[in-house]
């Protein structure tokens, strides 16, 4: 553990440091794009936040290969080499789309020959555990298409959710959370080196989004951009994949005894199944939605609008940042509620609680549909909209006299600040017109 956490730590220290240089460099070569319709922010800002994030992975992996405890990851499997491969490849054609807005098609291509270069190098499904049926292998054929649909769906899901600071980052930063604590697990407890990889992915994919947060939150001094976004994405599923299809599930001796406890007994093995789901099940249903919707108005799929999870939010009336935390919520009970049942499976105190925290968030969803008022003796420690005072009445203020002229002047409507010309503006109108005609 302790050599995972250094490893984390250098990875974020490394990203933290090299982000604010990199804001640098985005202004000087102009990636600042203008702000579209879809955009939440108001002002221009540099994207290509994934260059410190991709410096940060090299230096992760770097610092784990000089670890005694880590450097058999590099002996013994290809892993680490095929994420760096089918990363730097991903984070190049990241880097040209922040620059130059690249078309979605090729974006697409380049996310499948991304995916095709891991699996090149072993990175990929070999069998997968069915309940009952077992494990059953693979083809080549099979593996190498179940591998390249799970990256390219996985990297579209974060890309999607990517439209609020700190949105991505954060929660697949819980992600990686959920998913180190599981692979730690199996390497740990069960003694399976080839969880190893999964884990030092989870925890490198940690650090750096750990590192890129503080610059990153709102208000964000930079973006992520899509060279970020597709890089987290890609080694997210890396890690789904290297523990999914490369653990073999009879390594953890379950498949002993009874059909029913061998059933209990199995469920750490087939969750795998789900929590690479579950990790980004916001994420995915972002991206289901989005191409039913859009499919269903006669667009693109590859449009963008504002119909994504996190603008629904801000349009229900929740600001920026409760909307981000309302998804890092969800997010985590999601993953973690999954985690726990994976290893306490008969305990329905998991259920309970997953339940109850379930009924949390549907409350702060709704919170923006109605204004709850504190008690009179609290009202000195809320916020003014919490307390029960009524409409405080305005001073009067002083006649002012009419303006010269039988005709009455209309009142100008409200601006979009809320501003009127009524009263004292009127009278600098007034007074601008005098001293022009004077």
């Amino acid at each position: 553990m302790r050599d995972y956490l250094l490893t984390l730590c250098v990875t974020a220290a490394v990203t933290y440091l090299l982000t604010g240089p990199v804001r640098k460099f985005a202004i000087a070569t102009g990636a600042m794009p203008e702000i579209r319709a879809r955009d939440v922010h108001r002002e221009p800002t540099p994207r290509l936040g994934g260059i410190a994030m991709f410096f940060g992975l090299c230096a992760g992996l770097l610092v784990a290969d000089h670890l005694q405890n880590l450097n058999s990851v590099f002996e013994l499997s290809n892993e680490p080499r095929a994420l760096l491969s089918g990363a730097a490849l991903i984070w190049l054609i990241g880097v040209l789309d922040d620059k130059f807005e690249l078309d979605a098609l090729i974006k697409l291509g380049a996310q499948m020959i991304s995916a095709g270069v891991m699996v090149m190098q072993g990175l990929t499904i070999l069998w997968l555990p069915i309940p009952g049926v077992g494990t059953v292998a693979l083809t080549q054929w099979q593996g190498t298409l179940l591998t390249v649909a799970l990256v390219v769906l996985t990297i579209n899901a974060v890309n999607f959710v990517d439209g609020l600071d700190g949105l991505a980052a954060g929660m697949v930063c819980i992600a990686a959370a959920a998913f180190f604590l599981y692979a730690y697990r199996i390497w740990f407890s069960y003694g399976i080196e080839a969880a190893a990889p999964a884990t030092l992915f989870a925890a490198i994919l940690m650090g750096m989004c750990l590192g890129f947060l503080p610059h990153n939150m709102h208000p964000a001094r930079i973006f992520m951009g899509d060279s970020g976004s597709m890089l987290i994405g890609l080694i997210l599923a890396a890690s789904a994949i290297s523990i999914t299809g490369q653990v073999d599930p009879d390594a953890l001796r379950i498949f002993e005894g009874s059909t029913k406890a061998a059933t209990h007994a199995a469920l750490p093995v087939f969750i795998p199944l789900v929590l690479p789901l579950t990790i980004i099940a916001i994420p995915m249903a972002d991206l289901i939605l989005a191409i039913v919707r859009r499919t269903w108005k006669g667009q693109s799929p590859f449009a963008a609008d504002r119909g994504h999870l996190h603008h629904r939010l801000l349009e229900i009336g929740h600001s920026h940042s409760r909307a981000v935390l309302i998804m890092y919520f969800w997010s985590a009970l999601i993953a973690f509620g999954t985690l726990a049942y994976s290893v306490h499976s008969t305990s329905m105190w998991i259920v309970l609680s997953v339940v109850f925290l379930s009924a949390v968030g549907l409350v702060l969803l709704l919170l923006p549909r109605f204004t709850p008022r504190a008690p009179r003796w609290a009202e000195a420690v809320v916020p003014p909209r919490y307390r029960r005072r009524g409409v405080p009445v305005e001073p009067e203020r002083e006649p002012v006299a009419p303006a010269a002229g039988p005709e009455e002047r209309e009142p100008v409507p409200a601006g979009v600040n809320g501003a009127t010309a009524i009263g004292h503006r009127s009278r600098f109108s007034d007074r601008s017109k005098a001293g022009a005609r004077g």
